[in-house]
Parts: structure tokens; sequence; C-alpha cells
């Protein structure tokens, strides 16, 4: 289960890059923001789901939370883009990305616990 979420949340990680280096090829590192941010909100939503809900089968969360948001996510990736940013002398744009992705990560955390935990 952990495999098979992994290799699908890897694989949209991957079609997001592709979309963004399209789109916006010099700011290849908003496809890592945006799959971190929707990912954090997304795991929220289902640690809240998987407290208020014991009877669902633990293959299911190896499945969404540790493969799918697992592969989903990468905080590897959100390091290098912080120290390329960093190194090319963009001192303003990595502290904005990093500061965005932690507390924009928290704040979406939340918000997908808050959003399940009152809508059951």
């Amino acid at each position: 289960m952990v495999a098979l979420g992994g290799a699908l949340g890897s694989v949209l990680r991957y079609a997001s890059s592709l979309l963004v280096a399209q789109i916006a090829p010099a700011y290849l590192y908003i496809a890592t923001l945006f799959v971190n941010i929707i990912g954090c909100f997304l795991i929220g939503c289902a640690f809240a789901w998987f407290v208020l809900r014991p009877d669902v089968p633990d293959l299911t969360r190896l499945l969404l939370m540790t493969g799918f948001l697992g592969g989903f996510t990468t905080y590897s990736t959100f390091s290098l883009d912080a120290l390329r940013l960093l190194t090319s002398g963009q001192l303003l744009p990595a502290f904005v990305y990093m500061g965005v992705t932690l507390g924009g990560g928290l704040v979406a955390t939340w918000l997908g616990m808050a959003l399940i935990k009152f809508s059951l």
C-alpha cells in the first residue's frame, strides 16, 4: 500500500513540476511550494478523518498518508530549492519561499484538520 500510494503521489508531483516548467520555468520552486501546501492540507484532513474513523483499516491510512502524501510532498526538493535561491543571491525570494512553505504548511494542516473535525 505504501509503495502504491508513493508511486501515485510521486507521479502527480512530477506532473505538477512539468506543468509549472511550461508556464513559468524560472519559478520551478512554485511547483514544490504548491504540492507541499496542498499535501499539508490533505494530511491534516486525512489525520482528522482517521482519528474520527478508527474503524478504517490501517492499510487505507498507509496508502493515503504514508504512501500517497509521502510521495506527493517533498522536503528534500524544498531544501534544495531554498539553497539554490540563497546561493544565487535571491535572498528575498528565498526567505519568502521558506516562510510561506513552513508557515503555510502549518496553517494548511490545521485548516485541513479543522475542516474535517467540524464537518463530521
